[in-house]
Formats: C-alpha cells, sequence, structure tokens
C-alpha cells in the first residue's frame, strides 16, 4: 500500500487544517467532492493511510500534516466532548479525580457514564471505556 498522500488529499487536508478544523462530519465536507462516491473513496484511503480517525458515527479527526509519523494526540477531555457531540456525559473515576486535583496520578483509562452506548475504545492510545446509565445528571 502506498503512504503518500495524493495532491487532492493534500488540499482537503491543508483546506481543513487552514480553518483549524480537527473534527469534522461528512456535511462540513461534502464541498470539497463532485460526488458522495468520491467522498467515501477518499475518507477510506485517508483511513487506511492514518491520516483520519473515525471519531464517532458521523464524526471524524483529521490528524495534522505536522504529526510527525502519524503519532499525535488529542487532550483526552476533548475527545470525549467529540464523541459525545458535548452533551449527556458525566466523566467519572480517576479521571474526574485528576481533572478537580484530588490526585496527581494521570489516568490510564478514561470512565465516562452517557445515556447512549456502552462499550470501549482506543484512540491514540487512549482508553474510554463508556458506560451506559439512564440519568447522567445529579439529583439535589
Amino acid at each position: 500500500m502506498r503512504n503518500s498522500i495524493s495532491e487532492k488529499e493534500l488540499r482537503f487536508i491543508s483546506t481543513l487544517e487552514l480553518k483549524n478544523k480537527y473534527f469534522f462530519t461528512r456535511e462540513e465536507i461534502k464541498s470539497n467532492f463532485n460526488s458522495v462516491n468520491e467522498m467515501n473513496v477518499y475518507i477510506h484511503r485517508l483511513k487506511k493511510k492514518g491520516r483520519i480517525i473515525k471519531i464517532n458515527r458521523s464524526k471524524y479527526y483529521l490528524v495534522p500534516i505536522k504529526a510527525i509519523e502519524n503519532n499525535w494526540s488529542e487532550h483526552p477531555y476533548i475527545i470525549i466532548d467529540e464523541i459525545m457531540n458535548g452533551r449527556d456525559y458525566c466523566i467519572v473515576g480517576k479521571a474526574a479525580a485528576y481533572y478537580w486535583k484530588y490526585i496527581d496520578q494521570i489516568p490510564f483509562e478514561y470512565e465516562v457514564y452517557n445515556t447512549k452506548m456502552h462499550k470501549e475504545i482506543n484512540i491514540f492510545n487512549t482508553k474510554f471505556s463508556f458506560k451506559k446509565r439512564r440519568n447522567t445528571a445529579s439529583t439535589d
């Protein structure tokens, strides 16, 4: 497999980077392509090359050109927020304790209570454990 980036792929990546748009949806990028089929082909190619990472059902992350050998990391709290589209979740456990500076140990796993999904995923060598709960709001 060829790991080099084609001219059209480079133009597409550069357009997103100039806008500082690293998290994107298909709707936001469809103007760069002639058809939906062409867009699917380029997304598939860039995923195979490690330049795009699928975050959730409709959202992708663009690994920046400045990343050395496709090694890059985004802050885990930002990734969680993007996966959950900014709503209906609560970060718990050691990750929450570290955020509020109750502990100094950097967590290796981020537990997230939410109302939609129950699964474990690894993104950027970070483990995210999503646990489904009925209600994430506190009751006072």
